[in-house]
C-alpha cells in the first residue's frame, strides 16, 4: 500500500513540476499516460472540459494534489467493483 501512494505522488509531481499543480494539458497527458487502462484516452476537448471542471473544486484553473486525489479516489472506487476478487 505504502508503495501505491508513493507511486501516486511520484507521478502528480511528473506531471505537474515545480508548481505542484497540473493544468489542462498537463492532466490530460497525465490521464491518457498513465491511467489508460482504466480511463478511455481523452481526445475531446470537451470531455477534459467537463472532467476538469469537475476536479477543480476552488476555481483556480489548475488541480492541486487535493483535487488530484478525487480522481484516484473515483477511479479506485469504480475499479474495484470491475476487478474481480
Amino acid at each position: 500500500m505504502e508503495q501505491a501512494i508513493v507511486a501516486i505522488i511520484n507521478v502528480f509531481h511528473k506531471y505537474s513540476g515545480n508548481k505542484s499543480k497540473l493544468k489542462k494539458a498537463e492532466l490530460k497527458h497525465l490521464i491518457n499516460n498513465e491511467m489508460s487502462q482504466f480511463i478511455m484516452k481523452i481526445e475531446e476537448n470537451d470531455t477534459l472540459d467537463r472532467l476538469f471542471a469537475d476536479l477543480d473544486q476552488n476555481g483556480d484553473l489548475e488541480i492541486d494534489f487535493q483535487e488530484f486525489i478525487s480522481l484516484i479516489a473515483m477511479v479506485t472506487s469504480e475499479c474495484h467493483d470491475l476487478i474481480p476478487l
